[in-house]
């Protein structure tokens, strides 16, 4: 009698809900390594019964020590902008998940296949933007030529600008967007994050100072709420954050209540990372 077939296993994306649980509790393998990320970021697949996924595994062993963020803390916070990014309902950040793995403790995030041409950021000529995009500001191209540097008037870049004003993320760059065929959209790269101090730092500062829309006052509604000190995003953060971090996040979703508008770039820190990609 001949062996049974072998199922494959199946793929699982990031809308599944059994995502988080495969990052959590599969095998990891090690299939290769990220070079231009500037923490150890190695491309693995995870499996776990009939499910399975490429990920991106970060061991806090990897993490380049910062002058201004605790050392081996950025896996962490990165796991904290997905629980921020869970409650929210908009899903912004990939399923990611603190877990051990072959070096070590570390983050694990699902692997997000992009579309290609989807066109986020541009250098285009002249003062203005045109119809359907945002100014962030004026960079020098090439030759010494200057242009203007616009983001796409976009609801999923609008949303993901609310979700880093929350966040505090000190790193908000072109590559760290990714749009996928199901015109879903992702932020990646949330190890700075969390800062008592404000250290927004972002190319989308297209909406800065206008009206929040009705949908992200209710969303900050929702996270006020789960931030008290015994709601459900508390708990989440609480082996994540310290104290003073998690009180600071429960005050700047304040802050934008207060405010009713989109954050406008601080004095005190670089208000656009560089390189914007």
């Amino acid at each position: 009698m001949s062996a049974p077939e072998r199922i494959p296993p199946r793929s699982v994306t990031a809308t599944d809900p059994a995502a988080a649980e495969l990052l959590a509790r599969g095998e990891l393998t090690v299939r290769g390594r990220i070079r231009e990320a500037s923490n150890a970021a190695l491309y693995c697949t995870v499996t776990h019964e009939d499910r399975e996924a490429a990920c991106v595994y970060k061991p806090v062993a990897g993490e380049r020590p910062l002058w201004d963020f605790p050392d081996g803390t950025l896996a962490g916070r990165e796991v904290a902008a997905y629980e921020v990014s869970r409650a929210t309902g908009w899903d912004l950040v990939p399923p990611t998940v603190l877990r051990d793995g072959p070096y070590g403790e570390g983050m694990c995030q699902l692997w997000i296949e992009t579309a290609p041409g989807a066109e986020l950021l541009a250098l285009v000529d002249g003062e203005e933007p045109e119809p359907g995009w945002k100014a962030i500001g004026f960079a020098e191209a090439d030759e010494g030529r200057t242009a203007l540097l616009v983001h796409a008037d976009d609801d999923r870049l609008r949303r993901l600008s609310v979700l880093d004003a929350v966040i505090n993320n000190a790193d908000r760059k072109g590559g760290h967007l990714l749009p996928t065929a199901d015109g879903r959209l992702y932020g990646i790269d949330h190890g700075v994050t969390f800062h008592t101090e404000n250290k927004l730092r972002t190319l989308l500062w297209g909406w800065a100072g206008e009206p929040l829309h009705e949908e992200a006052l209710d969303v900050l509604k929702g996270l006020r709420d789960g931030l008290t000190p015994s709601g459900p995003l508390t708990a989440a953060l609480t082996p994540l954050l310290t104290p003073a971090e998690i009180d600071a996040t429960r005050a700047r979703v304040d802050a934008l209540l207060s405010s009713g508008t989109h954050p406008k770039p601080g004095t005190e820190w670089p208000a656009i990372p560089w390189p914007p990609v």
